[in-house]
């Protein structure tokens, strides 16, 4: 069942390894860090929109850059704009929706992290577990709905265009 080890030593540095592997964990999911456990948590989606500042009392805060989602919405509104056909255009970028997508993403996920941050450092254990819920099943339950509304959405489409005809 079990691996036979050579020495006491080799045994000794394996168990190592492994305290230092789980207190990395635990420091992810305790949110010690905001930044990088939301990384972890989004797939790298919310790092161009975080950054950490030092405030007045010498204590790190993750802070939302504004900047860099206003230059996003402002090229897409202006790759709409400058499209030649305005019609289709608008259109195609209506069913694309990359900016806004991007920006509701970030949004649902800030939001679900911050309740999740909330009850996980909650004294209440059924807080706890609520927490650590949240973390593994909220991204599972909104990729389901958002599949289900992008079905209903192409059949509203699918039908009002049959309709037109």
């Amino acid at each position: 069942m079990g691996r036979n080890y050579e020495s006491l030593e080799e045994l000794k540095r394996k168990k190592k390894l492994l305290k230092d592997e789980i207190h990395d964990l635990e420091a992810l999911l305790t949110f010690k860090n905001t930044k990088e456990s939301l990384s972890a948590f989004t797939n790298g989606l919310s790092d161009q929109y975080l950054q950490e500042k030092v405030d007045d009392d010498g204590e790190e805060k993750t802070v939302i850059r504004k900047d860099v989602i206003a230059k996003q919405l402002t090229s897409e509104v202006k790759g709409m704009l400058l499209n030649k056909n305005t019609a289709v255009g608008l259109a195609s970028s209506a069913f694309s929706g990359n900016a806004i997508d991007g920006i509701i993403k970030l949004g649902v996920t800030a939001l679900v992290a911050n309740y999740a941050k909330k009850n996980m450092k909650s004294s209440n254990w059924k807080k706890k577990v609520l927490g650590a819920a949240l973390i593994y099943v909220a991204p599972i339950a909104l990729k389901f709905v958002r599949k289900k509304l992008e079905n209903y959405q192409k059949t509203k489409s699918v039908s009002s265009m049959e309709q037109l005809i």
